[in-house]
């Protein structure tokens, strides 16, 4: 399981699956998946990519940092993973995949700040931190730590541990990245659904809502109604006598959105893989 490093600099307006699980760069809150083997295509393509000479002239950390920012911002996705350690994700993906994805690199670049400062530098042997000035939740001014690593005598940003886990997963790494958290998403929403029914039922002498209520009442995201942003198709069923109802959960895309199907009632949740199905109400059997 990985969940990635990323910090404020990215904003907060940014999707879930893009703050907690989206490989990127600005170190601080998150967490990560697992190994793999060096090959020469993605060696040279470090080596030969125009934006990493351009980033890499005077061989510094913070070089790197910035141009891959620059890039990003600029919607250069290929350029700007070449400088990184997802080098290796964007390079396997098919047209189709990459297209897939885009959205998702769109939203993550709309949220970089047109200008990214850099404090300053540390230098140990083959790693480095570049100090990014970004303003926290009281718009206060702070350095937060970006990784950077030697690769083949060049500097990309991330850091050794991660960089091997991408190379692992090659190009899975985004897929497999959204999924784990789409399915983390969906069993917290899945939670947030179970309160809302209460309140609801609090509120409108014991009787249950549907998602239109749900929404209209403030108690859950309007997100909920399409799959843009969790990945998911949400239904909530509610008797004819309203007194009771039951919440399900489908990728909107199997194996590429999720691979879950989530069950809820008034017993709790359950979730199972079911090939992108509904989840049957009764537990299945091993």
């Amino acid at each position: 399981m990985h969940r990635l490093m990323i910090t404020s600099v990215i904003q907060r307006t940014v999707p879930v699956y893009l703050l907690l699980n989206f490989a990127f760069v600005l170190i601080a809150t998150s967490a990560g998946l697992g190994l793999a083997e060096t090959n020469a295509l993605a060696q040279n393509f470090i080596l030969k990519s125009p934006a990493t000479a351009a980033a890499n002239q005077t061989g510094s950390p913070s070089d790197a940092v910035r141009e891959f920012y620059k890039l990003m911002r600029e919607k250069k996705f290929r350029e700007a993973f070449a400088l990184s350690i997802y080098q290796p994700a964007i390079e396997g993906l098919k047209p189709a995949e990459f297209d897939d994805l885009r959205p998702d690199f769109e939203r993550l670049a709309a949220a970089i700040p047109e200008k990214v400062d850099i404090s300053g530098e540390q230098i140990s042997g083959e790693a480095a931190t570049v100090f990014v000035r970004v303003k926290d939740e009281e718009d206060k001014e702070q350095a937060e730590p970006v990784a950077s690593i030697r690769v083949n005598g060049k500097w990309i940003v991330g850091d050794k541990e991660n960089h091997e886990i991408v190379k692992k997963a090659g190009s899975e790494f985004f897929f497999n990245a959204r999924i784990d958290t789409h399915h983390s998403e969906v069993q917290a929403l899945m939670r947030r659904i179970s309160l809302a029914q209460l309140v609801y039922n609090q509120q409108h002498a014991g009787k249950f809502g549907d998602m239109p209520a749900l929404i209209l009442a403030g108690l859950i995201p309007k997100d909920l109604e399409g799959t843009e942003t969790t990945g998911y198709r949400f239904r909530i069923t509610v008797s004819p006598d309203g007194k009771s109802w039951i919440a399900t959960a489908e990728p909107a895309q199997y194996g590429r959105t999720g691979r879950l199907s989530f069950f809820l009632d008034q017993s709790g949740v359950r979730n199972g893989d079911v090939a992108g199905k509904p989840l049957p109400a009764t537990p299945l059997k091993n």
